[in-house]
């Protein structure tokens, strides 16, 4: 395995999850070790604190996932300098992203380094300099499992003060396609501003939080002379993709087009400018382990218009590119303390 590239890329393989339902309801609160606004520049060399107590008695932590342990790698030695995790869903963005931040970043490779594969598992990781760029699957389940090992790879690395950002897609709401949505809030279908999990059989809360310093900082960083829109707005992360988002298009659909309609209405009413799928278990994790976070989403579609995504491919990857150049001119911009 050489660790002395500076990229890994790494796939995941497919779990079987299984889950009962209880009625009883855990709601983790405030008590997290989090940064709160303007606390950062008093904790800028902290270094990840986990909230397991059962991880402190085990010989060695398998990253299952990942490919990586905490005994069988010396995850400090090679993840010890990450400042920044980004995110996306496909492998294909996260390696585009990766040459994107080199180009950004102006890192040169050593002379005959490539990239290198090291696993065969289903999600791809990317190391340039103190970023990585991976892919995270689809959906609170796939992008859940990917966090809570990322987490405890960034607490074996001693990495400090490391900031994650998930890179994605989404649908509008009354916003025109291509538009950039930094999100600000977090809800789930039923409006809920919560990650809801079931553990032990009992349903536990855990509140779906950004660091809103972190996304001034993000807001600092947008090009005034950009020919789409940046906002922010809360984005509301659903289950699935067809019913869930209120689409007509599904294999299965019991609604009608006007309740479609009523629905998204209401969304925007109350702030709603995106639809993804990823936004509250981000939002929960991080914040219930004191990392700062940031979801910056493309708009494919304004769902007031439509359902289905229907765009060129050149007009998609450019779409993509919009959020990573953002995200690239906030880590530059940390890099040289110009924030």
């Amino acid at each position: 395995m050489n660790h002395e590239s500076p990229f890994y890329i790494c796939h995941f393989l497919r779990i079987k999850l299984q889950f009962r339902f209880n009625s009883e309801v855990h709601f983790i609160g405030m008590e997290s070790n989090v940064y709160t606004d303007g606390e950062h520049s008093e904790c800028s060399e902290r270094t990840v604190q986990l909230k397991n107590p059962h991880l402190g008695n085990m010989d060695e932590d398998v990253l299952y996932h990942l490919a990586l342990g905490s005994k069988s790698h010396d995850l400090e030695e090679m993840f010890g300098d990450v400042k920044f995790v980004c995110m996306g869903g496909t492998p294909s963005r996260m390696k585009t992203f990766a040459y994107h931040i080199m180009d950004v970043l102006d890192y040169k490779l050593p002379v005959g380094a490539v990239i290198s594969e090291i696993t065969n598992y289903r999600f791809s990781l990317y190391k340039v300099g103190p970023v990585l760029s991976i892919s995270h699957g689809m959906g609170v389940p796939s992008i859940g499992i990917l966090l809570h090992e990322i987490i405890k790879l960034l607490y074996h690395a001693k990495a400090k003060d490391p900031v994650i950002f998930r890179i994605g897609t989404s649908g509008g709401i009354g916003v025109e396609s291509g538009t950039v949505v930094i999100s600000d809030n977090a809800v789930d279908g039923l409006g809920n501003h919560f990650y809801e999990v079931a553990v032990l059989g009992k349903i536990v809360r855990r509140p779906a939080t950004f660091n809103m310093e972190l996304i001034e900082q993000l807001k600092s960083c947008v090009d005034p002379n950009d020919s789409y829109e940046t906002v922010t707005g809360t984005t509301m992360c659903a289950n699935d993709f067809y019913e869930g988002q209120g689409r007509l298009d599904g294999a299965i659909c019991d609604h009608s087009e006007n309740e479609k309609m009523e629905y998204l209405a209401q969304l925007r009413e109350r702030g709603v400018v995106n639809i993804e799928m990823e936004a509250t278990v981000f939002a929960a994790l991080t914040h219930h382990t004191g990392i700062r976070a940031a979801i910056v989403c493309t708009t494919l579609i304004d769902r007031l218009q439509g359902d289905q995504v229907m765009v060129t491919k050149d007009q998609m990857e450019e779409w993509q590119r919009r959020p990573q150049k953002l995200v690239g001119e906030y880590i530059k911009r940390s890099l040289q303390k110009k924030l």
